[in-house]
């Protein structure tokens, strides 16, 4: 059995952002680039997308005319190496609704929801990276079957390039920044 037999021929070679803007929908979903190179991203349970969607809609709302907050689209971080990531929750400028690929000036938060399999990637990997690119907010989602999500919210130092923690929420999240927002994942 060959590379080619098991995955085509253009996960094995890095991309450009060129390439990459040809493809359609179908072939992105689903995928992330890191380096010009494929990462597929396993589908996600009922319990993580119900997660994204509570507090996609909560944000959306808080969001107001200036804010829109939507799931499952690309943020491109750098064009070269390219590197896509398909956060969980985006919130992003409302003026920006139209414009592709969104950029991270374009983002205010990005939230990821960490699910067996990713715990590396979301917990450290997409940390670094969001902060580099300059994302003023960023929350990680720990979920586990049978518990109370809970919810890690960090804000860009930038001066240090880095995030900082912010506050810690079990259950009910009452985050004032970005924005004041309350959403109860408790009975997740």
């Amino acid at each position: 059995m060959t590379a080619e037999m098991i995955a085509p021929e253009w996960m094995h070679r890095q991309i450009t952002s060129e390439q990459y803007d040809s493809w359609t929908d179908e072939q992105c979903a689903g995928i992330e680039i890191v380096d010009g190179m494929v990462i597929v991203s396993p589908s996600a349970s009922k319990r993580h997308n119900r997660i994204a969607r509570l507090l996609a809609n909560a944000l959306d709302e808080a969001g107001g005319v200036e804010w829109n907050a939507d799931t499952d689209f690309d943020v491109r971080l750098q064009d070269v190496p390219l590197n896509n990531r398909r956060p969980d929750v985006v919130v992003y400028r409302a003026d920006t609704i139209d414009e592709s690929p969104t950029r991270p000036e374009h983002v205010l938060l990005l939230v990821e929801v960490v699910s067996p399999g990713s715990e590396t990637t979301d917990r450290v990997v997409k940390l670094d990276q969001y902060a580099k690119a300059g994302i003023p907010f960023h929350w990680r989602v720990e979920q586990s079957v049978g518990r109370v999500p809970v919810v890690h919210t960090y804000v860009l130092d930038a001066a240090e390039g880095a995030y900082r923690a912010g506050e810690l929420f079990t259950g009910v999240v009452k985050a004032v920044a970005p924005y004041p927002v309350e959403v109860d994942l408790s009975g997740l």
